[in-house]
C-alpha cells in the first residue's frame, strides 16, 4: 500500500535529501461474468490503493445497484495483478442501465464516469427512516482519534482516506483505507456484504474526510443510519441524507460537531 522514494525537502534553512513513503495509486479493472460465459464484461477501471481488492469489487457492484444479493456471487478472484473478476449465477438479470457508466473513474471521484444524470442515483432497499439507533455525543467525539490509532497507512503517508464502522459504544468494528474516499467506502461495504452484515443497521459510519453525495449514496445503499464526517458535507449529501432518513454530522472534532439531519439519534 506504500512505496518508498527519495525526495528533497526544501525549507528556509536549505535543501535536505531524504527518503519518504507515499500511498500507492494504481488502476483496478473490475470484470463481471455469468457462470456460463467464457469472457466477462469490463464494468469499471478505478484508481485505487492496492489491497482488499475483492472487497472493493464486491462493494462497488453492490453500492452501484448492479448486484443486490450476495447469494448471486459464485466467486470473486484476482485474475492477474490489478484485475478482479466476479462470477455470478446465470439467473442474475443485469440491466444495461445498471452498467450505464464510463469505463474509467479516478480515485477522487466515484460518479465522474456516469453517462447520465439518471445513472447517478441508486435506490436503497432498506428503511433507514425508521431506524431507532441512538448514539451519545461523547461517543462521536472520540471516533476520529480511535480511528487514527488504527490508520497505519495514513500515519505513514498522510495521504489516504478511511471509512470505518463503529458500534454505538464507540468500539471500532471495521475500517478500510484507500487513496480514493469512495474506494475506502466500497471496500468497507464489500467486506460487510461478504460477511452477511448488510443492512448495516446498528453501526455508525465515520468518514475521515468530507461527506460527499456519492458517499451518502453508498451509505444509504448499505442501510447505515448515522454518518459522521471529519470534514464538511455537500449540499447534495445533506439533501440525500434528509431524503433517506440518515443522521448526518460534519466537522467532527474532539469537542464539537455540526448536526445536519435527523437530530434525534444523537443524545
Amino acid at each position: 500500500m506504500i512505496r518508498e522514494r527519495k525526495i528533497q525537502r526544501v525549507s528556509r534553512q536549505g535543501v535536505e535529501s531524504l527518503s519518504d513513503v507515499v500511498a500507492i495509486e494504481a488502476p483496478l479493472e473490475i470484470t463481471l461474468k455469468k457462470e456460463s460465459e467464457i469472457t466477462g464484461r469490463k464494468i469499471s477501471i478505478t484508481m485505487r490503493t492496492p489491497g482488499q481488492d475483492v472487497y472493493l469489487a464486491l462493494g462497488f457492484l453492490f453500492t452501484e445497484g448492479i448486484l443486490d444479493d450476495f447469494s448471486q456471487v459464485i466467486s470473486a478472484n484476482e485474475l492477474e495483478e490489478n484485475q478482479i473478476e466476479v462470477v455470478v449465477n446465470d439467473t442474475v438479470n443485469i440491466q444495461q442501465q445498471q452498467l450505464d457508466r464510463n469505463f474509467y473513474t479516478t480515485s477522487s471521484c466515484g460518479v465522474c464516469g456516469k453517462a447520465s444524470i439518471d445513472a447517478i442515483s441508486t435506490v436503497s432497499a432498506f428503511d433507514i427512516d425508521s431506524n431507532e439507533l441512538r448514539v451519545k455525543k461523547e461517543v462521536l467525539y472520540e471516533l476520529p482519534s480511535t480511528l487514527l490509532k488504527h490508520q497505519e497507512t495514513f500515519n505513514q503517508t498522510g495521504g489516504i482516506h478511511a471509512a470505518a464502522l463503529f458500534h454505538p459504544n464507540g468500539e471500532l468494528h471495521a475500517y478500510q483505507e484507500d487513496v480514493g474516499r469512495h474506494n475506502a467506502m466500497d471496500k468497507l461495504i464489500g467486506e460487510a456484504w461478504s460477511k452477511g452484515e448488510i443492512p448495516v443497521q446498528n453501526f455508525v459510519l465515520l468518514l475521515s474526510g468530507r461527506a460527499s453525495f456519492e458517499l451518502l449514496q453508498k451509505a444509504g445503499m448499505a442501510g447505515i443510519p448515522v454518518v459522521a464526517s471529519v470534514g464538511a458535507p455537500s449540499s447534495l449529501a445533506i439533501k440525500l441524507a434528509e431524503d433517506q432518513g440518515i443522521t448526518l454530522t460534519g466537522f467532527l472534532k474532539s469537542d464539537r460537531f455540526n448536526l445536519y439531519t435527523r437530530y434525534e439519534r444523537i443524545q
